[in-house]
């Protein structure tokens, strides 16, 4: 499962409070988002760096990535998985687990 292999990659990276949410039942968009975050934008580049190394190395490549260049929320697009990489205050205001709270969490 490719939400699997990003959390493991953002937890090489040190990432914070991952959480992957099951979104088939309820969105359109993806089946799955993976959130993490990190303290600081470095770190978060870092991640989101790697997770788009672990996933090439797979033969897998986004189809789009957004907030790169201020790396406070990075947002990338796999398809069937949707990850985003939050710099702390970033994921806390914008509380994606509870905007999207009727999505089941998975537990990998």
């Amino acid at each position: 499962m490719v939400a699997a292999v990003v959390a493991e990659a953002a937890g090489e990276k040190k990432a914070r409070n991952i959480l992957t949410l099951d979104m088939r039942d309820i969105s359109p968009i993806t089946d799955y988002f993976v959130i993490c975050s990190a303290s600081n934008t470095v770190q978060v580049r870092s991640i989101a760096d790697h997770i788009e190394e672990t996933l090439a190395s797979r033969g897998l490549n986004k189809r789009h990535i957004e907030g790169a260049g201020a790396s406070r929320w990075i947002l990338l697009d796999y398809g069937d998985v949707v990850v985003h990489v939050f710099h702390d205050f970033e994921r806390e205001f914008y509380n994606l687990e509870r905007l999207w709270g009727d999505a089941q969490v998975v537990d990998l």
